[in-house]
């Protein structure tokens, strides 16, 4: 066994969903047991063991480590719900519950089958069923038991070489063939029709010898059967929910690599990328997304990232089975992502995981992609053989916004391989970068490269609010080296916002081009590029199309302006166009911007892992982490509830109700407050809390514990702290304060 997979074993994440073409299949992957349910339609002599890219699998909630998840299954005709838990550590539960008939049930039959191989060097292990229990048992003298039970005996246990010769076994000679019918073998199936038993549990379970096995498979056939817990409502209702369940869903296991990460699309894995696929950002959004559930699963995917890093100090824009794209890389969000991670975490050491090669990285860019002081997008000649290396193509994939119109007007500079333009997005995002790297380097002691990063930063940022402002226009544009504005805008104009760029006025002019239903206004949005530009009417992937991103690179720029009312509505916006098509089982890699459907046309993947960045969004609309404010929380009336989540290494939940927003730390609650606004740079701890806050309103602590509080100070101010009314908690009154100011409780 391999350390990860002892890893995986240790922390309680063997059981899983793993293998990306079968969502429906669960995998213990330390100890080599695969459990598959696969179903027969006699109305359509057809078979399936659910493959993700055969339209039968619509996913549903499920914790991100695989405990309990769900998904409806359908097939020619008939669906039912399937459920997973985990009662106990080493079992597995399956139940499910037929709920739309395409055919008489008897002639539906849901089959399981189950296969043992805890070494690959050597064939599976047989399994013997027992006709008198209805169980199948399979013991091995180096690995123990297992045992497979369910909640009433299967019509007939059979036996088979594979799936592949259950399939044609069924589709072939029907249901009433008895010629498999066995008690042994190495590959054994447990069929059911839905007459008999449109409903029914089952549970697999290990255990040193079968006895144990058994009575750990019997204890979990019996245990009460709890629900995942609603993680986001009122305010962005569910949508931490969706995001969790993306995470989850997406997180597979890379064979080729033998690690685990969270892909891009199951339906991408196998059958586009030839068994994994990285795209840069595509994956350091997922790690993000995963941190505010998980550490592991987010270091895992950018550790598989960093893995990857070249020579010349770039990140790649994409590796696969069957392809490297070392030649580009891709927006470099990299040091942002990471510095999101390490504070969902409250993790320094991610960090020091990362920094030398995000580094690097933000060197290479200056080194090869820079032209008179501004960067453009490009494929650097004669690096790697990826396809598309040396091609206008090639260059435009780096941007990630492969064939947006941005692009149309450019050449390829084949000397240096080079679009010929400025881009304003990418030195957007390189000065966001150095501002975070010279952060980190100075926290590391290296006062030349954090000033190195701080100046080259501060300089470029000068040149985008310089050079590409188009001032007749007002908004800033890409701009071709012969010193014309490219005509089409794209979001991206909006990036500037992101780094602190834009003088005020230049800011009130963004705003106009947001708010304008000719540009990026109107009901479903953010469109890629304006409404009023030709290629809008193409509707193909960047030509006109919503896309999660841009979205959200957007709403972040307008939260660091302070522009909160823009940035609330595009929030709202957000999360309309995602929740109409999640209430439809998608989770969409771009919408259309017109209709706001995901499935108007057949580019679009529909449950891919950035879809989840515009619920997202709605998450960070009431508690965000970012590098120039620290943890906010958007403190406001009503009735509503967030978490819990992951802020600095806790678990942390926000509940609103009469008035109150109550804080809750690792299941205790800490403080509440009636006070409206935002408490930014929010630090809380066991016995202390401090933020900034323009305050007006009380804080009430609810230590489990307090003699007394030893310091209330609102800036130089002493406040006044109480008893609260019946006898709960200690208020202390915060006074209104203009232009805010520092608040900070202890007590002990």
């Amino acid at each position: 066994m391999t350390d990860t997979l002892k890893r995986l074993q240790t922390s309680g994440r063997g059981w899983n969903s793993w293998i990306s073409e079968w969502p429906a299949q669960m995998c213990h992957l330390p100890r080599g047991l695969t459990l598959t349910p696969s179903a027969y339609a006699a109305s359509k002599n057809a078979f399936t063991d659910f493959p993700a890219q055969g339209g039968g699998v619509r996913y549903g909630a499920r914790s991100v480590r695989g405990e309990r998840m769900a998904l409806r299954l359908s097939h020619a005709g008939t669906e039912f719900d399937l459920r997973y838990d985990r009662p106990e550590p080493d079992a597995l539960r399956a139940t499910w519950s037929a709920m739309n008939l395409g055919e008489w049930g008897l002639r539906f039959w849901l089959c399981w089958c189950v296969q043992w191989q805890p070494d690959p060097s050597k064939p599976p292990i047989d399994w013997a069923y027992d006709e008198t229990t209805g169980d199948l048992i399979a013991a091995d003298p180096s690995h123990g038991a297992v045992v497979l039970a369910a909640g009433a005996p299967a019509l007939m246990a059979t036996f088979h070489a594979d799936m592949a010769a259950l399939r044609a076994e069924f589709e072939q000679q029907g249901y009433f063939c008895l010629a498999s019918r066995g008690t042994r073998g190495r590959f054994p199936c447990l069929r059911y029709n839905f007459e008999e038993t449109p409903t029914l549990p089952l549970a697999i379970a290990f255990g040193a010898t079968p006895e144990e096995a058994s009575s750990k498979a019997r204890r979990a056939l019996a245990a009460e059967t709890t629900a995942l817990p609603n993680l986001q409502t009122g305010r962005g209702d569910h949508a931490l929910d969706a995001v969790r369940d993306v995470v989850g869903w997406n997180s597979v296991w890379d064979a080729i690599n033998k690690r685990p990460y969270t892909s891009l699309s199951r339906a991408w894995v196998a059958q586009k990328f030839g068994g994994f696929g990285l795209w840069l950002d595509d994956i350091f959004y997922h790690a993000w997304m995963a941190a505010l559930f998980d550490r592991d699963i987010a270091v895992e995917n950018l550790e598989a990232l960093l893995s990857n890093a070249q020579p010349a100090g770039n990140l790649p824009c994409l590796m696969t089975g069957r392809d490297s794209w070392v030649d580009r890389s891709q927006p470099p969000i990299g040091s942002l992502v990471t510095w999101m991670i390490a504070a969902h975490a409250g993790d320094g050491s991610i960090v020091d995981l990362a920094y030398d090669k995000l580094l690097a990285n933000h060197d290479w860019w200056f080194r090869h992609r820079d032209h008179e002081g501004l960067m453009g997008w490009g494929t650097s000649p004669g690096v790697g053989d990826g396809l598309y290396r040396g091609t206008k193509l090639g260059a435009r994939n780096e941007s990630s916004m492969d064939n947006s119109p941005i692009h149309d007007e450019t050449d390829l500079d084949r000397a240096t391989g080079t679009l010929t333009a400025a881009d304003v997005g990418l030195n957007a995002l390189l000065v966001l970068d150095a501002e975070i790297l010279s952060r980190w380097a100075e926290e590391r002691g290296d006062a030349a490269t954090a000033q190195r990063l701080r100046q080259r930063g501060e300089a470029l940022g000068v040149r985008v609010r310089e050079r590409l402002w188009d001032d007749e226009r007002k908004v800033f544009a890409n701009r071709l080296w012969d010193g014309r504005f490219v005509r089409s805008i794209a979001p991206t104009s909006f990036y500037p916002l992101l780094a602190g760029i834009p003088t005020p006025d230049q800011t009130r002019h963004l705003l106009g081009w947001l708010d304008d239903p000719r540009k990026f206004g109107g009901f479903w949005r953010l469109p890629s590029v304006t409404r009023d530009d030709p290629a809008y009417r193409d509707n193909v992937y960047w030509r006109g199309r919503v896309w999660p991103p841009l979205n959200l690179l957007t709403y972040l720029g307008l939260r660091r302006a302070r522009q909160d009312e823009t940035a609330e509505r595009l929030a709202a916006d957000s999360y309309r166009l995602f929740d109409q098509a999640w209430r439809k089982g998608q989770c969409p890699e771009n919408f259309n911007a017109e209709s706001g459907l995901a499935d108007d046309q057949p580019d679009t993947d529909l449950f891919y892992g950035w879809g989840g960045l515009m619920p997202l969004i709605a998450t960070l609309e009431v508690s965000r982490l970012t590098p120039w404010a620290g943890w906010e929380v958007a403190l406001k009336p009503g009735t509503w509830s967030l978490g819990p989540l992951r802020i600095a290494g806790h678990q942390i939940a926000l509940s609103a109700a009469d008035g109150w927003v109550s804080i809750r730390r690792d299941d205790m609650e800490i403080a509440a407050t009636d006070m409206q606004g935002t408490w930014s740079r929010l630090v809380m701890a066991e016995r202390a809390l401090s933020c900034r806050t323009e305050g007006g309103g009380r804080v009430r602590l609810f230590p489990a514990s307090i003699d007394r509080v030893i310091e209330a100070r609102y800036d130089n101010e002493v406040l006044q702290c109480e008893v609260a009314p019946g006898g709960r908690g200690i208020d202390c009154a915060v006074p209104v304060k203009l232009g805010g100011g520092d608040l900070v409780l202890r007590w002990n």
